[in-house]
C-alpha cells in the first residue's frame, strides 16, 4: 500500500449552527420530511463521499429557529475541523448556516456534554400585523401583557421540578424533571421576550409555558392558578401551545467549548421598536 493509501485518522468534528426553522419539519431527520439535521448530513456526504452521523445538542420542533444549536459528527479526510463551516456552507440552503467548526476530543458530546439549553420565545403586541417580525414572532394583540406578571409566575419554576404539566404527548423521555437554572421576562418596545434556560427540555415544553404565561399576563388566569397547574401536574388544565415562529433555541452550553462567545452567546438579534 502506498503512504498517500493509509487510511487518514478519524477526527470529531463540532459545529455551531444557525437555521430559520420554518421551512423545516424539526431538527431530527424524519422520513419524507425536510429537516435540518439531514440537510446537513447530505452536505456532509456529498462532500466526504459517504454518511455520517449529525448528533445534534437538542431536537427543536417544526417551525423553530436556532441562533446556536450544536452538532457534531466523526470524519476522516484532509479537511482541517476549523475549515469545515466555509466549506460546508457552500454546500447548504439559505436557510442553514454553520457559524463556526472546531476540533473536539472523541469523549466530547453535543448532547451528552452540555450543561444546560436556552430558548428565547418573542411575542409582538402592536395591534396592526408586520410582515417584517412575524416569521420570528407570535402576533398578540387580543389583551395587554403584563410582563411582571409573567416574571412573577417564572419566579418558582426555578430550580428542580417535576413539569409533566408542560410534557406533550410522544415523548420518549421516561421521566418530566427538569432543573430550571433561569427564566425571565423582558420587554423591548413593541416585544415581550421570554427566555428558558435549563439542564434539558421536555418535549413541547417551552410553547406550552409560554401559552398559559400568556393567559397570566393578560389576567386571564391567576398567579396562584397557574402555580397549582404545574406544580400538581395537571396536564390537562394546559390547552393550548404557542404558535412555534416565535420560538429560538438561544444557545448551548458547555464547560468545555471551543468556540468564543461572540460565535454562540447571543446571536438572535433581539426585536425592539416600537410604534
Amino acid at each position: 500500500m502506498l503512504e498517500t493509501d493509509q487510511p487518514r485518522e478519524t477526527q470529531r468534528v463540532a459545529l455551531v449552527i444557525q437555521y430559520l426553522g420554518t421551512h423545516f419539519h424539526g431538527w431530527q431527520r424524519q422520513k419524507q420530511q425536510r429537516t435540518v439535521q439531514e440537510e446537513i448530513e447530505i452536505a456532509i456526504a456529498t462532500i466526504l463521499g459517504y454518511h455520517v452521523t449529525l448528533h445534534g445538542a437538542g431536537r427543536t420542533d417544526a417551525g423553530v429557529h436556532a441562533a446556536a444549536q450544536v452538532a457534531h459528527f466523526e470524519a476522516t479526510g484532509a479537511i482541517p475541523a476549523h475549515k469545515w463551516a466555509t466549506v460546508l456552507n457552500s454546500y447548504l440552503p439559505q436557510d442553514v448556516t454553520i457559524r463556526a467548526s472546531a476540533s473536539v476530543g472523541n469523549t466530547w458530546h453535543a448532547r451528552f456534554s452540555a450543561a444546560y439549553r436556552r430558548y428565547r420565545y418573542t411575542i409582538y403586541t402592536e395591534e396592526r400585523p408586520n410582515l417584517f417580525v412575524k416569521p420570528f414572532s407570535w402576533h398578540y394583540y387580543h389583551a395587554p401583557l403584563d410582563e411582571l406578571l409573567i416574571q412573577a409566575a417564572l419566579k418558582p419554576m426555578l430550580g428542580k421540578h417535576h413539569l409533566a404539566a408542560f410534557h406533550r404527548a410522544g415523548s420518549k423521555r421516561s421521566h418530566s424533571w427538569v432543573e430550571v437554572q433561569a427564566a425571565e421576562c423582558l420587554r423591548t418596545g413593541s416585544f415581550l421576550h421570554i427566555e428558558i434556560q435549563a439542564d434539558g427540555f421536555l418535549y413541547g415544553m417551552v410553547r406550552l409555558l409560554v401559552g398559559m404565561l400568556v393567559e397570566v399576563g393578560s389576567k386571564q388566569r391567576t398567579l396562584a392558578s397557574f402555580t397549582d397547574i404545574w406544580q400538581e401536574q395537571r396536564r390537562e388544565k394546559v390547552k393550548y401551545a404557542a404558535p412555534p415562529q416565535g420560538l429560538c433555541l438561544l444557545r448551548v452550553g458547555y464547560p468545555d467549548f471551543p468556540f468564543s462567545p461572540d460565535i454562540w452567546y447571543d446571536t438572535q438579534p433581539k426585536l425592539v421598536f416600537s410604534q
